[in-house]
């Protein structure tokens, strides 16, 4: 199964050693069957039709979905297109926004403030540990999604478009090092130092990141009609 991945930005300099983001994604996604081709979106390159990838995926960014960026309105197409065409597609903390409000849903930046580091949400039932990094969110979800992941801080921290799209605010892509990174190199004077320190103490626990994977590849090759 081909995984297309959408690269909506792009790591700090400083992190560039692990790659693009598509390829945080193959590395996560490791071991499924599956193979990736990835499309730098927020460079203007985008694939030529939803046909080329047997389901999709689009990755997290620093930009917001609302700003006014030549690349956003071809890819909210894109996603409803993908949405018609019946292929799946995944979505993680920007993929997640992007595709609410193509949907139909409203992102902002949150007067809560933010949310990194180690986070525990709600997902069926259980406490699931996922490393966040992000302000703006999901703050009114599509009527056509189910929200199936959530805490106090982000009532709509997961959601779930029947089984065409399954999207995610954190992010399972991340382990303990680049957050030390984003910490270090994109946390210092924009995020607020209790909550930078709070996640630098958190580094060493254990996430369930591997389990959202699991989830992740299932969703990809779950039987449709």
């Amino acid at each position: 199964m081909k995984i297309g991945i959408l690269i909506t930005g792009h790591p700090p300099d400083t992190l560039m050693a692990g790659g693009l983001y598509d390829q945080y994604f193959a590395r996560l996604l490791d071991g499924h069957g599956f193979t990736f081709q990835g499309w730098s979106v927020v460079d203007g390159i985008f694939p030529d039709s939803v046909e080329e990838a047997d389901g999709w995926l689009i990755t997290g960014s620093k930009h917001g979905a609302y700003e006014d960026h030549a690349w956003i309105p071809p890819l909210e197409d894109f996603i409803r297109a993908d949405y018609a065409a019946k292929r799946p597609m995944i979505g993680v903390c920007f993929g997640h926004q992007i595709i609410a409000q193509a949907m139909g849903g409203r992102v902002e930046k949150f007067a809560g403030g933010w949310a990194v580091g180690r986070t525990e949400y709600q997902m069926d039932g259980e406490t699931v540990s996922v490393n966040a990094w992000h302000q703006d969110q999901v703050v009114e979800k599509p009527d056509m999604a189910e929200v199936i992941g959530r805490n106090d801080f982000c009532e709509n921290a997961a959601l779930l478009y029947g089984d065409r799209m399954w999207t995610i605010q954190p992010h399972p892509e991340y382990g303990s090092d680049f957050i030390d990174g984003l910490i270090k190199t994109r946390g210092q004077g924009v995020v607020p130092d209790a909550l930078l320190h709070r996640a630098s103490a958190d580094l060493d626990t254990p996430t369930d990141r591997m389990a959202v994977a699991q989830t992740m590849a299932d969703f990809f090759k779950k039987a449709r009609a």
